[in-house]
């Protein structure tokens, strides 16, 4: 990717992502990279950033799992505080991204980016807070669902987002040990949904910045606005618990596993493909979260659980399948 400059080049506009842009210059390196060396090459161009979305999907869900075992210490609001500027640390001291030569509107979109991980964090561990994980994330997969049917200028995404869709409300009524949406609590329920909404927010703004930064500076950065924002209701929350070493200790793992890796993962895979397969991948989030909920929560899935799962998966699977072909054509 070029270095960035005082006014961003139109393949960083702010309007390409809601639109499935052209490849970016990196984009269009990696493609002349891959020409002439056979179909085989070409599939695993399409398959890299499918693996980086599925590695940080199982990255993000354990780590909520390890959130929910820390919550009694240090509180919903004092574990985001936690995760994000043990994340932000990390970031900043392993990117030392440069502060000058960027534009008004890259740093807009660093700001606006660092707000939506802020919220998307916040209402999501009020969410498990209250309601159990698998629905939780099943709730939240609707806004990158949403927004994949809603940017998509293409009849197959729709189709591939409606199969998925079915899978998440066949989950939703019975992930987290059989818990539906009628016995859920409201207000977790609602935080799950504003999640959602924060979570496409992120995905549009995670592209943005990924044209606009080099390498992860971006993501540092917005990482330590949302870092900033969370701070004052960490304190209020957990006050001197945020210090207690143990908690630390802890605080940190979720910061990389939920963190540090799995939205460095992304920002990488959004620079490969487009928005909307993008948000149709995080339809697995819930199959993810299912089983981390399974392993380290000990919440039991029926068999009506793994059928969703398998339609939420089918969907994926024919996802990521339409890209292979539409860069192949």
């Amino acid at each position: 990717m070029p270095a960035p400059s005082s006014s961003p080049s139109p393949a960083a506009s702010p309007a390409v992502t809601a639109t499935a842009p052209d490849p970016s210059p990196a984009q269009g390196s990696d493609s002349a990279s891959g020409s002439g060396s056979g179909s085989g090459s070409g599939l695993r161009s399409g398959l890299g950033p499918v693996a980086l979305v599925i590695s940080a999907g199982i990255s993000v869900q354990f780590g909520a799992a390890l959130a929910v075992m820390i919550m009694p210490r240090a509180g919903a609001a004092g574990v985001v505080t936690l995760r994000l500027a043990a994340a932000a640390i990390v970031l900043l001291l392993l990117c030392r991204p440069k502060v000058r030569g960027y534009s008004r509107s890259d740093w807009g979109t660093v700001l606006a980016f660092g707000v939506a991980m802020a919220g998307m964090n916040g209402l999501f561990y009020q969410s498990i807070d209250r309601i159990p994980l698998g629905p939780a994330v099943t709730l939240e997969v609707l806004g990158p669902l949403a927004l994949s049917v809603i940017v998509s200028r293409r009849l197959v995404n729709v189709l591939w987002a409606g199969l998925a869709l079915g899978g998440v409300v066949l989950l939703s009524g019975h992930g987290g040990g059989g818990l539906g949406f009628g016995s859920l609590d409201p207000l977790g329920a609602a935080f799950a949904l504003g999640a959602g909404a924060m979570w496409a927010a992120y995905i549009v703004f995670s592209a943005r910045t990924g044209r606009r930064f080099p390498q992860a500076d971006g993501l540092a950065l917005a990482m330590a606005v949302a870092a900033v924002i969370s701070l004052p209701l960490g304190i209020a929350e957990a006050g001197s618990d945020l210090l207690v070493p143990s908690t630390l200790a802890l605080g940190l793992g979720v910061a990389v596993l939920s963190s540090v890796l799995p939205y460095t993962l992304e920002l990488l895979a959004l620079r490969r493909m487009p928005a909307p397969t993008f948000a149709i991948l995080m339809s697995l989030e819930p199959a993810i979260a299912a089983t981390a909920g399974f392993l380290v929560l000990n919440q039991a899935m029926s068999a009506l659980d793994a059928l969703a799962i398998a339609l939420v998966i089918a969907a994926s699977m024919g996802a990521v399948r339409s890209q292979i072909r539409r860069k192949a054509a």
